[in-house]
């Protein structure tokens, strides 16, 4: 997904140039180092705030690439069979499907902590 700019300052100050030969740099984003699935710890839990009283399970602590949240998150809706979102780097499925959410991240390798009640 690409970057939108703001404001003339993200520009870099470039508006207009007469110079055929000018090149504008593109700061590069960071590459986030993705850890390998059975060195990552997931958090899992139920949640219902803000939400109208509905219930969520959240799956938190991912670390890596938006991309592949939003694969895994994704593959998660898929196998339950309900709707969600990926949202501010977290998985949220609609319902509480903690048991078998739990079951498919550690197949597919993750270290998964339940929280709450």
């Amino acid at each position: 997904m690409q970057k939108k700019s703001k404001s003339l300052s993200d520009l870099g100050g470039l508006v207009y140039s007469t110079n055929p030969n000018i090149k504008i740099e593109d700061e590069e984003e960071a590459i986030e180092d993705a850890l390998n699935p059975n060195q990552q710890l997931l958090y899992l839990e139920l949640d219902k705030k803000q939400r109208g009283g509905k219930k969520v399970s959240l799956v938190s602590n991912f670390n890596g690439s938006e991309k592949d949240l939003e694969a895994l998150g994704k593959m998660l809706k898929n196998k339950c069979g309900v709707g969600g979102a990926v949202k501010d780097g977290e998985i949220l499925i609609q319902g509480d499907h903690r048991d078998k959410i739990f079951k498919l991240l550690v197949e597919a390798g993750y270290k998964v902590k339940r929280r709450g009640g």
